[in-house]
């Protein structure tokens, strides 16, 4: 049930749906920053290694946590994050994130120890989940269903560019060596950017919270914490530590912690009448099956991209950098596919232009298959990238919306928050599992011939896993955009 909202509460999907269209845009914008910011940190500091450890003189285990700390920091606390939003104002805590993880890229660049750096890149991607679910929550609020698609597409774009652009700006930044900051330039860039955030955020978002009375649930935050430790750590530490006991005896604990918050957010709910999750949500069928879908379509990409990495430049001996510009098509394809393809295609053929991004995505991964197998050459790789860039485009950017079409906008927060969870667990359990099947068929991944032909078993892996995204794809309403809207 839902509670009265407060009195005098500013509701922020009212002052979100007076604003006008320029200010909407300016609103975009803002969110745009924070988007770009999320996801270059999270892949900026892989080019940094060897310059982090020969100035720090990190170990492996520490190395391995400056990169999986902020991930798993922002997957553990993303829901928390998102259900503070609906609290307490989804602006308050966009400004709040956003100064906490300009704060926090400073302590990275000033670490002067592993230690260090590795408890800041942890604060990092705690930060980071407090103003990332807003990005979505807002998107929500600020546009109908309909309409989500459109404003969605630049996302899609951004994400593809940034996903490129990354490690070859971090690589610049340290090359060029300003004013002797060598790899720690790559975290203080965030300051200015940050302090425009902060700026932007607080002149052109609406203020405003969801319309509840809701209050912190303290156990559920801290059986969900629990929960995404023991699935998260392990399919990120795993195969790095050799999958020792303790890492099963975390996975086995996941079962009855989701039980224990399952139990626990039902009799909230009935005595309280708020919890962290509303249980409700999760009977919407759109929303349940865009969890499952979207989990299983992480789990086929982030496979990919472990594999993708280790086939360049083991199996085919580029050096780094040819590396990256392969792959170009493939950013180019996922940006063609969210910005012009899915959002075209969408009102045309409704929920089958999931399938059709799915199909058109094993289609490229196949490709790039034979291209391999075949010794075709870059220019066919190319190709095959851009096909299954412009499958996984089509497909993933239609599927946000869509899972999110019929949620009550007063769970703006929570509901975007799971989703980004359950994307984040996929791409853990993807790059874990397929990563696990590649690098046993490569033998360890060091050899060319071995590491081309383990591509195989792992293509016909991610191509399984996207025709389950196609049979998930029909459980979609065929109306996909009936029910409540952020206008409602």
């Amino acid at each position: 049930m839902a509670t009265a909202p407060a009195p005098g509460r500013p509701i922020a999907r009212e002052l979100a749906a007076a604003l006008d269209p320029r200010a909407r845009t300016l609103a975009f914008v803002t969110l745009t920053i924070a988007f770009v910011m999320e996801l270059v940190d999270g892949t900026i500091v892989n080019i940094a290694i060897p310059s982090i450890r020969a100035d720090l003189g990190a170990s492996p285990t520490a190395v391995q946590w400056m990169v999986a700390g902020y991930a798993v920091a922002f997957a553990m606390l993303l829901v928390t994050g998102g259900r503070l939003g609906d609290m307490i104002g989804y602006r308050t805590m966009f400004v709040g994130g956003m100064a906490g993880f300009t704060i926090t890229s400073v302590m990275c660049g000033m670490a002067a120890t592993p230690t260090q750096l590795v408890l800041a890149r942890l604060l990092q991607g705690a930060t980071a989940a407090c103003m990332g679910p807003q990005v979505m929550a807002l998107v929500q609020l600020l546009y109908p269903p309909q309409e989500r698609i459109k404003a969605l597409s630049l996302f899609g774009v951004l994400g593809g560019l940034s996903a490129v652009l990354g490690p070859i700006v971090g690589g610049a930044l340290i090359d060029a060596d300003i004013a002797g900051l060598g790899w720690r330039s790559i975290f203080l860039i965030n300051v200015p950017i940050g302090v425009a955030g902060i700026v932007a955020g607080r002149a052109l978002l609406p203020r405003g919270a969801s319309p509840d009375a809701i209050r912190i649930d303290w156990i559920g935050n801290a059986v969900l914490i629990l929960l995404m430790f023991s699935l998260i750590l392990p399919m990120v530490e795993g195969r790095e530590l050799g999958w020792p006991w303790w890492i099963f005896a975390l996975l086995a604990l996941a079962l009855p912690l989701a039980a224990l918050l399952h139990g626990h957010l039902k009799r909230r709910m009935a005595r309280a009448g708020s919890a962290l999750l509303d249980p409700a949500m999760f009977r919407e069928r759109s929303f349940a099956n865009g969890l499952l879908t979207s989990t299983v379509f992480a789990t086929a990409g982030g496979g990919l991209l472990i594999v993708l990495t280790l086939l360049l430049q083991v199996g085919l001996s580029l050096d780094p950098f040819v590396a990256g510009l392969v792959h170009v098509p493939f950013a180019v394809g996922v940006g063609l596919g969210v910005g012009l393809l899915g959002r075209r295609v969408l009102p045309r053929l409704g929920r089958s232009v999931l399938a059709a991004g799915a199909t058109a995505m094993a289609v490229g991964v196949l490709g790039l298959w034979w291209a391999v197998a075949n010794d075709a050459g870059l220019v066919a790789i190319g190709i095959a990238l851009l096909v299954a860039g412009l499958g996984m485009g089509t497909c993933a950017g239609p599927l946000s919306p869509i899972a999110l079409s019929r949620v009550d906008t007063r769970h703006a927060g929570a509901a975007g928050a799971a989703l980004g969870t359950v994307q984040q667990l996929g791409s853990a359990i993807g790059a874990a599992s397929i990563g696990a099947l590649f690098f046993a068929t490569a033998h360890g991944a060091t050899e060319a011939t071995p590491t081309r032909a383990a591509f195989g078993p792992a293509a016909l892996s991610i191509c399984l896993l996207l025709c389950i995204v196609i049979v998930l794809s029909r459980r979609f309403p065929v109306r996909l955009f009936d029910g409540p809207t952020a206008r409602d």
